[in-house]
């Protein structure tokens, strides 16, 4: 119930959106042909594992209020179901505003504490690359990036797009541990 007199309707589906998740399983399947098909290069067991998955059915859902605590962890279950069915496990780390650049630094050096290093190649890549984030940062872009520099500061949509895209960057040029002199 919503406000003790609405009812819920979590899991009720229309045409659309089953046609919706029909699409989101073929997509799921298509992407773990494609992963499958990258990680065989590297790793034979990984290829294997994930050609031979099945997609995770996918049941959209729009919160029009904020959730309670019993919502959030069921939520927080099917999260690490999901992780248990690709063979994923759930990594915490500190929850001090660095959290988005503490997870991307645990997956690309498979540890948090470089996360003040991430931020710097992301805030870098902002920098260098204004025409393809300014549109969607909601202030003056400049102030912006000022802002993201800051250790503490939450990172965002823009943030997590801008460590994408460098990706590459990332796996060519550290192959190593970054260094932690200046």
């Amino acid at each position: 119930m919503m406000n003790g007199s609405q009812p819920q309707n979590w899991g009720e589906s229309s045409s659309s959106t089953s046609l919706s998740s029909q699409n989101d399983v073929e997509d799921d399947q298509m992407i773990a042909l494609v992963l499958s098909e990258e990680y065989a290069k590297l790793d034979g067991a990984v290829g294997r594992r994930l050609s031979n998955l099945e997609p995770v059915p996918h049941v959209p859902r729009i919160n029009s209020f904020f959730p309670t605590v019993n919502d959030a962890s069921m939520d927080h279950q099917r999260l690490l179901q999901r992780l248990n069915v690709y063979g994923l496990c759930e990594v915490r780390v500190s929850g001090d505003g660095n959290c988005q650049f503490r997870a991307l630094s645990d997956q690309l050096y498979r540890s948090p504490e470089h996360h003040k290093h991430v931020r710097k190649d992301i805030v870098k890549q902002l920098k260098d690359h204004r025409s393809l984030y300014e549109s969607y940062v909601p202030m003056k872009y400049k102030r912006y990036y000022k802002k993201m520099a800051k250790s503490g500061e939450w990172g965002d949509h823009v943030t997590l797009q801008a460590a994408s895209d460098k990706r590459y960057l990332f796996h060519r040029n550290y192959a190593t541990v970054p260094s932690t002199a200046a």
